[in-house]
């Protein structure tokens, strides 16, 4: 059984977790690309699109995600991606969409981190309203990259705190890349009122998610599965409420974990932490957020009570508008 397909049910049974109000949090926009759009934008650009299912480990993934943005470099492209990802996005029942943007991949285009914010800010906006899908932005530090692109990213994320962007989000290979070398970029962002939401406990065990709760304030973690291998940062995290960003798809093409029956998540959930679930890059990994909530449904057996609390969580944890809480909640409960 390959991990996008599902065990046959009888449909008089079953809800459609299409019509479950869930969040997605964890969702890089490069990443969020058709496959069909990729082609079509590298045609247009007279060049080969990169190859998007042949990797294999985080340094090939790195790669192949880096191949995507070439396919962005014309006037026109982020605004298709952007209105395809609302498009996609509404009609797998997201209600709140909190979108990882990496203005440093474009601010030598637009001229500067806040003019290539503002682009992708006004672009989402337009998407937003077309498909009705409320929405927050999650600039997100390359921790590769070094201390004073995550600075520049930090400020910019601040100037535009209250105006689309709601969160600090940090990405990229954690070996060698610690959490606490970012201490003073996300100082900057929660003094500015972001949720500080970065990676954590993915390629690194759970030292990285103590990190990302010491050193960075972490609201929400995104990934954070290896805490496991510490009982006591599990009960951590319950106790504190703590949410955990999962994308169990992901965490089994990067070895993360062995196979999908094999993915914490149910075990996380019964320890009490509250847990979203996400698609992380779906051009990449394949499944996009609905078919990651099947996955679970199907693979690990999660209830639909609990695939309920998993989209609440998705909502409740974030700083999503008020009422589109409460009509997620309303949804949900329904």
């Amino acid at each position: 059984m390959t991990l996008t397909e599902t065990t046959p049910a009888d449909p008089a049974t079953v809800r459609d977790l299409r019509a479950l109000p869930k969040g997605h949090l964890h969702l890089h926009m490069e990443a969020a690309m058709r496959p069909a759009t990729l082609v079509a934008m590298s045609d247009a650009l007279g060049i080969e699109p990169p190859p998007v299912d042949t990797f294999r480990g985080f340094t090939a993934f790195i790669e192949s995600y880096r191949g995507l943005l070439a396919a962005l470099d014309h006037p026109d492209h982020l605004g298709i991606l952007m209105d395809q990802i609302f498009a996609d996005q509404a009609a797998q029942g997201v209600a709140y969409l909190e979108l990882g943007v990496s203005p440093h991949f474009y601010a030598e285009r637009y001229g500067s981190y806040d003019a290539a914010l503002a682009e992708m800010l006004d672009l989402a906006r337009s998407a937003s309203a077309t498909h009705g899908v409320a929405f927050g932005f999650m600039p997100t530090i390359d921790r590769m990259a070094g201390l004073e692109p995550a600075l520049e990213v930090a400020r910019s994320a601040a100037r535009f705190a209250g105006e689309g962007v709601v969160s600090l989000g940090l990405a990229a290979d954690e070996r060698g890349f610690p959490c606490a070398d970012f201490a003073e970029p996300f100082a900057i962002g929660r003094a500015a009122g972001l949720q500080s939401t970065p990676h954590a406990g993915e390629l690194v065990g759970p030292e990285s998610v103590r990190e990302a709760l010491d050193a960075l304030g972490a609201d929400r973690i995104l990934h954070g599965v290896r805490a496991v291998e510490a009982p006591a940062l599990v009960a951590e995290l319950a106790e504190r409420g703590i949410p955990l960003d999962v994308c169990p798809t992901s965490n089994v093409l990067l070895d993360v974990v062995a196979e999908i029956g094999e993915h914490p998540l149910t075990y996380l959930l019964e320890q009490g932490v509250r847990c979203s679930i996400n698609a992380d890059d779906p051009i990449l990994f394949g499944p996009d957020i609905l078919a990651e909530y099947e996955l679970c449904r199907t693979s690990l057996g999660l209830s639909d009570e609990q695939l309920a609390a998993c989209a609440w969580t998705s909502i409740e944890t974030t700083l999503a508008p008020a009422d589109v809480k409460a009509a997620a909640k309303a949804g949900i409960d329904r």
